[in-house]
This record gives C-alpha cells, structure tokens and sequence, in this order.
C-alpha cells in the first residue's frame, strides 16, 4: 500500500465506511438510546458499538492482511495483534460526550498508520456535514449531501500563523495546563470544538494551533493528525518529536496512550 494510487483507494474506502457509519450513528442520535460507562468511566452507546462494527467489517473485507485497532474492541479486551508495519486505527464515535449531551461536533475517524505516522485519514462529523480527509501530499474538505453523499470537494492547507493566534480548544476536556499555554500565547482567539475536529480546523486554515495536555488515545488523534500532516502541518510531542503511533508496553501508561502534544499549522521548516 506503499503507492499514492493505492492510498488514494484507501481513502474512498474510508469515506465510504465513515459515510454509511456516519449514517448510524445519526439514527441512534434522532431515536434516543441508552448510555453505558466503561471501565475507564466514559460513556459509551449504541451508536459507538453500531459504528465500530460497520467499520470494522468493511475494513477487514477490503484488507483482510492488516490489523485494526478499534476503541470499543480495546475496552471489550479484544487482544491487538502485533502492528509491524501498516495498521489501522478507528474511533467509531468521537466525542461521545458530546454526543450524549446532544451537541453537534462528534465525529466519525478512520487513519492508517505506517510504521508510527498517521498517512491516511477521514474525519466525518454526521452532524454537521463536515467532512475531512488527507493522505500524503493532499488534505480535503468534502461536501456531502442529506443523503450521505459526496457532492464536492476542495483542496486545503495549513496558514501562516498571525496575531492574535486561533487556538482550538476541548469542549469536554480542558486543563490548567491549557490554559497556562494559552495564557503564554499573549493575544489569542480561542475556538472551544470537541472531537478531532480541532485538527480539520488547523489543516483547513481556520485555526492556528492545539495544545493538548490532557489524556487523548491514539484512536482519538490519528485520522484528524493525518488530515492536518496532508495539509501541511504537524503534531508534536512537548520535547518537540514528531507524535507516533503504534505505541504498546509502556512504562507510564497503557497502550495507545498518547503524551501531551502540540498541534499546529504552518511548521517552520529547516534553512
């Protein structure tokens, strides 16, 4: 899956999925459902499960030689397999809090991962309609109709950061660390979103940066930082390192547990 004609298959294959997805997840959001708590404490529904399956199905139908690692498979104790090479990552319903409290911007996310770098990457917010992809060398935001269909496209791409900076913030999650980068920032507009769409605002140029210093999964970031590297930008660890994926027996965390990161738009580039 190494070449841009396959990555360009992969990505209708994941809009597609994240359409019909997408579409579930809508129907249990208008009829109602009941809202279960994980180990962990977060919540949990029929639309999460519901979605993941859809996912899950097609993926392995089209690519039946590489793992998936799924959120509500993970929490069920479904064992990963290894994850040499090419994986994917799925998050059925990102934002589930939003979702339960009725509120528009969760998200469906779908990423392959290679070798620890997000590549390829959809975020769909059924809700709203906003619909992002990108693969190496190309971000979109796609337009989608009320039948779940794909009606236009156009190309985007990370800005040049400018006073005062747009900083996308968590809805659900914030923290007084963010709050203190914020603080440093000087002058900035803050843009309060849930669910990966912090990302899509970086890559389609209506945000400039994301500072996350709170807990985020793996599954929760990689479709979104995929999007945001196709468009041109870049997310970082605290000690400035490129953030990956993949990441299993740690020995502060669990697996797939992501550190506390920096997103952001235009990267300055090496002279």
């Amino acid at each position: 899956m190494a070449a841009v004609s396959d990555d360009e298959a992969t990505l209708g294959v994941f809009e597609r999925l994240a359409l019909d997805a997408g579409r579930e997840v809508m129907r249990v959001f208008h009829e109602g459902c009941a809202v279960d708590e994980k180990s962990d404490s977060s919540p949990v529904t029929e639309a999460d499960r519901e979605s993941e399956k859809i996912i899950l199905a097609g993926l392995r139908a089209a690519y039946p030689d590489i793992p998936c690692v799924a959120e509500e498979e993970v929490a069920a104790g479904v064992a990963t397999p290894d994850l040499d090479g090419a994986f994917f990552l799925i998050d059925p319903l990102d934002g589930t809090k939003e979702f339960v409290n009725r509120r528009t911007d969760f998200t469906v996310n779908i990423a392959l991962v290679r070798h620890g770098v997000p590549e390829v990457g959809v975020v769909f917010a059924p809700c709203t309609g906003r619909f992002f992809s990108g693969r190496p060398g190309k971000a979109e935001s796609i337009d989608v109709d009320g039948d779940y269909r794909i009606v236009g496209r156009r190309p985007i791409a990370v800005r040049e950061g400018s006073a005062p900076l747009a900083v996308v913030a968590s809805r659900s999650h914030n923290t007084p660390e963010t709050d203190a980068f914020i603080r440093d920032l000087g002058a900035a507009e803050i843009v309060s979103i849930g669910s990966s769409l912090k990302f899509c605002l970086l890559a389609a140029a209506e945000a400039d940066i994301y500072p996350r210093f709170g807990r985020t999964m793996e599954w929760d970031t990689a479709a979104g930082d995929a999007v945001l590297r196709a468009a041109g930008g870049m997310t970082r660890t605290l000690d400035g390192e490129p953030l990956v994926y993949g990441k299993r027996n740690q020995v502060s965390d669990t697996d797939f547990a992501n550190p506390h990161f920096i997103a952001s738009g235009k990267v300055a580039r090496p002279s």
